[in-house]
């Protein structure tokens, strides 16, 4: 037998998949790591447990589930996104990592729209947000200069991780787009912004594609991990864009709808032709010269679970998403939006909060219910309607994540997108990405899009219910107003909390 191992290397833990030719997990393991916040709005990691976790996690295969090495092929990667890791001269890290849910940098921000404008979106097809890597490293530029003075090299997660498995540095390209420091026009680092803010470019390292040869596992881990080093290492991708191949997402007719504890709306661009304006995010895809684009809803499967902590504890998760289904479409004229920890797209705003419009003494709780995940789904719709403006057009939407889990929230969201919406057999997201760029690597198909012919498998299909369709556009045009008109008074009830807790 012959396997691939795709290593999902995430915020909270690590997991790693074994796959045969087939498509199919023979066996899978996971590993924990601690998440550091010293201060309010920091959120840190030391890379050194992610080689850890990995590790166990690898050996764990080998011990627990009998994989041979000899049958391990090749490895790949999915990655969180944005997180900074700085190295010296010897390739040892100088501080922990600074990841992408880390909101210190907003006048970093601030900095770099002021220094360059447009021409900054233009280059990067980007805004400069806080999760981004380039404002982290302006961040430690401007605060901790004695550790900037000794940077030789910056990785993002994935990429330290795949480094010290195999002595070689290099950063790929989908996550390469995600630190705005790429010209997505030219696929390479932008010389342009590297001498605005006085940054060496010599600290960005060589740029690889998803499915490139990375190097071969190198003696020394091979040692730690009992892996051998005849396995090949490819360059893996950032966790969207490998959640995107694992979710078939490889035509420009198809978009994905995930529900996690955030929202992503993800569409596969042909090439750079159409322009967003930073409207959505623009990064390269796992797939050689594509690129996807990206919209995020802060709150999304958060704001169920916050719902339901508070005011159905009692109930299963299941019983309770299915109450909605007493309720009507329109949640009998009960509105939500999920802004409940800020939101970013269409509108980037940290300070905007969520609200109920329309109670009235009919209402109950499953009418609350329904409109919490009718409210999370008018968020995605927002960011498809970015698409629609720019003539950008789809036809199928895959349902991933906590969505794809409830007929009830499938067809809600067949009936607001107004698309065929199709869920998966066996969904593995970014982890069975990361494998198919491993057999792709490894010489398994001849590309991605033949692999996710074998390895992914669609399930059912929600169509959309006409007069659905027609009460929800309606609710839909509703909806876009309340942002506008709730958020003065959202932003001061804010800083009236702020200052009550301060």
């Amino acid at each position: 037998m012959s396997y691939v191992l795709g290593v999902d290397l995430g915020t909270s833990s690590v997991k790693v998949s074994a796959v045969d030719k087939t498509g199919m997990i023979v066996a899978q393991q996971s590993y924990d790591y601690p998440l550091s916040q010293p201060k309010p709005g920091y959120s840190e990691q030391n890379p050194e447990d992610w080689v850890t976790a990995t590790t166990v996690a690898i050996d764990r295969l080998i011990l627990k589930d009998g994989l041979k090495p000899a049958e391990i092929e090749g490895i790949s990667y999915s990655g969180q996104m944005h997180g900074l890791v700085l190295l010296d001269q010897n390739n040892q890290v100088l501080r922990p990592a600074i990841l992408w849910n880390d909101t210190r940098t907003t006048s970093q921000c601030e900095e770099i729209l002021d220094v360059m404008g447009q021409t900054f979106i233009d280059i990067t097809r980007n805004v400069p947000l806080e999760g981004f890597t380039l404002p982290k490293i302006l961040w430690v530029k401007e605060n901790e200069p004695q550790i900037f003075s000794k940077v030789q090299t910056i990785l993002l997660p994935k990429d330290y991780l795949r480094y010290r498995m195999t002595g070689k540095i290099a950063m790929e390209y989908s996550d390469a787009a995600g630190t705005v420091m790429l010209d997505e026009n030219q696929k390479e680092w932008s010389t342009v912004i590297a001498a605005k803010f006085d940054l060496p470019i010599s600290i960005f390292p060589p740029l690889i594609e998803s499915i490139g040869l990375a190097g071969n596992i190198s003696d020394s881990y091979a040692t730690f991990s009992g892996l051998l080093t005849s396995t090949q290492v490819f360059g893996g991708a950032a966790d969207n864009a490998a959640g995107a191949i694992g979710a078939g997402i490889l035509a420009p007719n198809m978009v994905m709808s995930s529900i996690g504890t955030s929202g992503v709306v993800l569409k596969y661009e042909d090439d750079t032709s159409v322009d967003y304006n930073g409207g959505l995010h623009f990064f390269n895809h796992a797939i050689p010269d594509k690129y996807y684009t990206m919209g995020v809803t802060l709150a999304a499967g958060y704001s169920l679970s916050w719902f339901k902590k508070n005011f159905a504890p009692e109930l299963s998760f299941n019983d309770f998403v299915a109450d909605a289904a007493e309720s009507t479409v329109g949640a009998n004229g009960l509105l939500f939006t999920p802004y409940i920890v800020g939101e970013r797209t269409p509108y980037p705003d940290g300070d905007i909060r969520g609200s109920f419009i329309g109670i009235d003494g009919t209402h109950t709780r499953k009418d609350f219910t329904r409109a919490v995940m009718e409210g999370i789904i008018f968020s995605f719709a927002d960011i498809m309607a970015i698409f629609a403006d720019k003539g950008s057009d789809f036809d199928t939407v895959v349902s991933i994540g906590g969505g794809a889990k409830s007929p009830i929230w499938l067809q809600i969201q067949a009936d607001i997108f107004n698309k065929k919406v199709i869920t998966l057999q066996n969904e593995q997201g970014p982890g069975m990405g990361a494998a198919m760029i491993a057999a792709v690597g490894v010489g398994w198909f001849d590309n991605l899009q033949a692999c996710a012919q074998a390895f992914v498998n669609y399930g059912q299909t929600y169509i959309p219910n006409p007069q659905h369709v027609k009460q929800y556009q309606v609710l839909h045009k509703l909806y876009k107003q309340i942002y506008g008109q709730t958020a003065t008074i959202s932003h001061a009830l804010l800083a009236y909390r702020r200052e009550t807790l301060a």
